[in-house]
C-alpha cells in the first residue's frame, strides 16, 4: 500500500513538472527571450549561411553551361523563368528580419503553433497531404491550417522560400538586391500580416530594441 502511495505521489510530481515545463505562462520575459535566442538564432544563422553560399555560387556561375541543369531545377523550385528573378529569389534577406519575425510570429517560441508544429512564422498550409495543424479560429466556416515541421531549421528554410516565391513579396525581393538595411526592407513586408504597414514598424522596433541588427554583422 505504501509503495502504491509513493508511486502515485511520484506520478503527480512528474505530471506537474511536465505541465510547468510546457506552460509558457510560467516563464518570465527574460527567460522567454533567452530560450528564443538559444533555439531560434542558431537555426536562422545556419540556414542563412546555407542560402547565402548557394546564392553566391549561382551568382558566380549563372552563365556557366556546367550549371545549366542545376539552375533549371532552381528556377522550377522558385517558380521563375529569368536569371534575374532567380537571383532575387536566392539571395537571403538579413538575419535580423528573420529573427524579428520569428519572435513576433511565435511569441518568443511560446505559441501553440510552435509548440505543437514547430511552426515559427505562422506559415499556412493549403495541402491536405502535408503535416499540419488546425488553427484555433476559422474564417467563416473554413478551417485555417498551419504547416507542421520536423525541425526548427525546416521551418526557417520554408519561411525563406515563402518570401522568395510569393508574388506578394516581389517588391521586397527587388529591394533586397539594392540594400541590406533591415529598416528599409521591413517596410515591404506589409502583406505578411493583416497589420499592414504597422507590421513593418513593429518589426523595425523589435530589431532595434532587441539589437537583432547585431546578427547581420
Amino acid at each position: 500500500m505504501k509503495l502504491l502511495k509513493i508511486i502515485l505521489v511520484l506520478s503527480l510530481l512528474i505530471f506537474s513538472n511536465t505541465l510547468l515545463a510546457k506552460s509558457p505562462k510560467k516563464m518570465t520575459v527574460q527567460e522567454k527571450k533567452a530560450n528564443f535566442r538559444k533555439l531560434i538564432v542558431p537555426a536562422v544563422q545556419n540556414v542563412y549561411e546555407e542560402l547565402d553560399a548557394q546564392y553566391k555560387d549561382i551568382n558566380a556561375n549563372i552563365d556557366n553551361p556546367a550549371y545549366s541543369k542545376k539552375i533549371a531545377a532552381l528556377k522550377e523550385t522558385y517558380r521563375v523563368k529569368s536569371n534575374d528573378k532567380l537571383l532575387k529569389a536566392l539571395k537571403p534577406h538579413p538575419r535580423s528580419i528573420a529573427i524579428a519575425q520569428a519572435a513576433m510570429e511565435s511569441a518568443w517560441t511560446t505559441s501553440r503553433f510552435f509548440r505543437e508544429g514547430t511552426n515559427i512564422f505562422g506559415v499556412w498550409s493549403f495541402n491536405k497531404k502535408e503535416p499540419r495543424i488546425a488553427a484555433g479560429e476559422k474564417r467563416g466556416k473554413k478551417t485555417i491550417w498551419l504547416k507542421k515541421y520536423a525541425s526548427i531549421e525546416d521551418s526557417v528554410r520554408d519561411y525563406y522560400k515563402t518570401l522568395a516565391r510569393s508574388h506578394a513579396f516581389s517588391e521586397f525581393r527587388a529591394l533586397k538586391m539594392k540594400t541590406d538595411d533591415p529598416y528599409k526592407l521591413v517596410k515591404k513586408l506589409d502583406r505578411y500580416s493583416e497589420m499592414g504597414a504597422k507590421y513593418g514598424k513593429e518589426l523595425a522596433s523589435m530589431i532595434r530594441y532587441n539589437k537583432f541588427y547585431l546578427y547581420d554583422k
